[in-house]
């Protein structure tokens, strides 16, 4: 009977708690200031400013040398008279086929004493990591690497100087971290 008695109790005094927080004091004040401000007249909403279109730009130095690698002229300073050509006859390697400014250094591996490096290719549908070491080819200038740490690429590419003739332009490909 004592368990019935405290069910009783608590019903009662849940009762109260329930009755002393739907008190309308607190709400009259909320009530009266919505409705003052639905008196209140509306502003007038200003109107979208006039959209004018930019007339559209053509970008067309897509053909021209970069502006991150040196000029032609001197590129032919650099050179020092040394006269070079690319072996047209040589089979193309697989990573010729790619633009270098897309290519990173992912990592190294050493295998029998070697050290190969790991490329991506970059962007693209044909996107893969490839190995590579010194004397293979890369780029579409001719880059052959010439020297591999497992830090960076040390490449030395062959390209046009304008003048139906050939320069060596150096080229370094980093490893590129992730952090």
């Amino acid at each position: 009977m004592n368990s019935n008695k405290l069910v009783l109790a608590a019903l009662v005094g849940a009762m109260a708690l329930l009755a002393g927080c739907g008190g309308n004091g607190d709400l009259d004040e909320l009530r009266d200031y919505i409705e003052e401000t639905k008196r209140r007249p509306g502003k007038q909403i200003e109107p979208l400013p006039v959209f004018r279109p930019l007339p559209p730009f053509s970008y067309a130095a897509m053909t021209l040398r970069s502006p991150f690698e040196r000029p032609v002229e001197e590129l032919a300073r650099v050179k020092g008279g040394k006269s070079v050509k690319p072996d047209m006859t040589r089979a193309k390697e697989y990573l010729e086929s790619f633009n270098i400014a897309n290519m990173t250094m992912v990592g190294t591996v050493s295998k029998g004493g070697t050290l190969w490096a790991l490329i991506d290719t970059g962007p693209g549908a044909q996107r893969s990591v490839e190995p590579v070491t010194v004397g293979n080819y890369m780029g579409r200038n001719h880059g052959k690497i010439i020297s591999a740490t497992p830090n960076q690429l040390e490449l030395m590419e062959i390209v046009s100087d304008g003048d139906d003739g050939w320069v060596e332009r150096p080229r370094i490909i980093k490893l590129e971290e992730k952090e």
